[in-house]
């Protein structure tokens, strides 16, 4: 069993350092509306999966994010089991639709049931979170995929 606990801003660091092996996005990982959790090594005390999601303003959003396994874990089903626990906590925060960007990974999370969205969209549902304004001050935005899901 996936053993998960909230990410401290203690852990900040190693949680950058482990999501940007994974090439995910790492800006506003220490922001009070991004949600982290972490799962450990027993024995080595090291990070091996990530799960969160960033709120909307008002709520009723979820931008499911930093959702990442180990490379040498993948495979196993981690990964959707992390997808759905960042939903369900969302859910119990109040979120009704889940949002999230993946230019890669559109499989799996079909697997975990979203479906193709339009990235316009998702930035205006999500226009406060950190990743759109990023990816909108970047230009990055237009390359974007977005998928969601009802919750």
């Amino acid at each position: 069993m996936l053993k998960l606990v909230r990410a401290t801003n203690a852990d900040i660091a190693e949680i950058s350092e482990f999501l940007s092996i994974a090439d995910l996005t790492l800006s506003g990982l220490d922001s009070p509306n991004v949600h982290l959790w972490i799962s450990r090594d027993e024995t080595t005390g090291r990070i091996f999966a990530t799960t969160g999601y960033e709120s909307s303003e008002d709520g009723q959003h979820a931008l499911i994010r930093s959702v990442a396994v180990a490379p040498e874990l993948r495979g196993g089903g981690i990964g959707l089991d992390l997808a759905e626990f960042a939903m369900q906590r969302a859910v119990e925060a109040g979120a009704k639709q889940a949002w999230l960007f993946s230019r890669r990974s559109g499989p799996f999370w079909q697997k975990a049931g979203f479906s193709s969205a339009h990235t316009d969209d998702l930035a205006l549902a999500l226009a406060s979170t950190h990743q759109v304004q990023l990816f909108a001050e970047t230009g990055q935005l237009g390359r974007e995929v977005a998928w969601s899901k009802l919750l």
